[in-house]
């Protein structure tokens, strides 16, 4: 089955990281995006741009309505993901667990609805 990963973390907590502590963290990202690749599980995984490049669109009376930012406020944002075809729920859990950023933020695991 696939799975979507949507990795959520608090984007401003990146401000206060020393520049070894982001390229610590970009080496962990790879480590996790080579052993997924190799486990044969990897479809996809992207990093997004910080959320204050989103616009959220709503359609309210017919007419499209467009605001700057992601579609909520939260203090966590989504920051990127991966899709992976696993076996199981639990090996995508396990998986998700291995994304570093589970260490401080979240890490949704979805099913991808079948077309």
């Amino acid at each position: 089955m696939r799975y979507m990963m949507l990795i959520y973390l608090n984007e401003s907590g990146f401000d206060v990281l020393s520049e070894a502590e982001q390229k610590a963290g970009l080496v962990e990202y790879q480590a996790f995006t080579t052993e997924v690749r190799r486990a044969g599980v990897l479809e996809r995984g992207e990093p997004l741009a910080r959320s204050t490049s989103a616009t959220t669109v709503r359609i309210a009376n017919g007419k499209r309505i467009t605001t700057d930012g992601p579609f909520a406020e939260t203090k966590e944002q989504l920051a990127g993901y991966y899709i992976l075809d696993c076996k199981t729920l639990d090996d995508a859990l396990a998986y998700a667990a291995k994304i570093p950023a589970a260490r401080y933020g979240a890490i949704e695991v979805r099913p991808i609805a079948s077309s």
